[in-house]
């Protein structure tokens, strides 16, 4: 496990806390919606943090060519129809340039200052010019309004139970998924980010947002800050 990570409940945890049985059942929501409205038809994309391929799967139905990745060789063992690279995002080098990188997940609040910038540095290396990345930050509040819970129409719940300051502006959070026949729980640490310290991050590593994709600032279109390199 990372530091600072954890998770508890049925079937195999990641070194994050994920639990890979909670995310098999997890609905991919609408973000396949805002992906396929942001770039363009059939797109290569690299999928940074891809876990059991929720959104992959879906991708993949719309048409786009899609290379996974994911630390965890548990959760790629649930990914089909794609080819899968098991390694850690900040390290990862494919090879390859591709239309689209895409950065889900709250991955751009690691806590770890370094890792960020190496989950960035992955995906500028990987982006193909005139490329982007889709990035999902956190909502403005993630780390205020707490605790709060969620009642998903598929019949679970969904509790962020508390935030806690651990140091160096990073905060712990401690999440729950109840299902009627089993809870699965995972800590994590996160590091809030506004927008305009979300902009200076991309910044530093050679991104600029191209627009805001919406109207809640969760999902960003980003683009290499030099004209010459877009």
């Amino acid at each position: 496990m990372r530091e600072g990570y954890e998770g508890t409940g049925p079937g195999a945890i990641t070194p994050d806390g994920c639990a890979v049985e909670l995310y098999s059942r997890l609905p991919v929501g609408d973000e396949p919606d805002i992906v396929a409205a942001a770039v363009k038809p059939g797109a290569r994309v690299l999928e940074l943090g891809s876990g059991v391929g929720r959104m992959t799967h879906e991708l993949l139905e719309r048409g786009f060519e899609v290379t996974a990745v994911d630390e965890s060789p548990e959760m790629l063992e649930r990914v089909r129809g794609a080819r899968t690279i098991c390694g850690r995002i900040e390290e990862v080098d494919v090879g390859e340039t591709f239309d689209v990188v895409l950065l889900a997940s709250f991955l751009v609040h690691a806590g770890d200052v370094e890792v960020r910038r190496g989950i960035l540095r992955t995906c500028v290396r990987h982006l193909a010019k005139g490329g982007c990345v889709l990035i999902q930050r956190e909502g403005e509040d993630y780390h205020t309004d707490v605790p709060r819970e969620r009642v998903d129409p598929a019949g679970f719940t969904v509790r962020i139970v508390s935030v806690e300051p651990v140091g160096d502006g990073v905060d712990s959070v401690h999440a729950e998924y109840v299902f009627p026949d089993a809870v699965w729980t995972q800590t994590f640490r996160s590091r809030p980010l506004d927008r305009e310290q979300f902009e200076e991050a991309l910044g530093e590593e050679g991104l600029g947002v191209d627009r805001y994709l919406t109207a809640d600032g969760m999902w960003v279109r980003a683009v290499r800050a030099d004209p010459g390199q877009r």
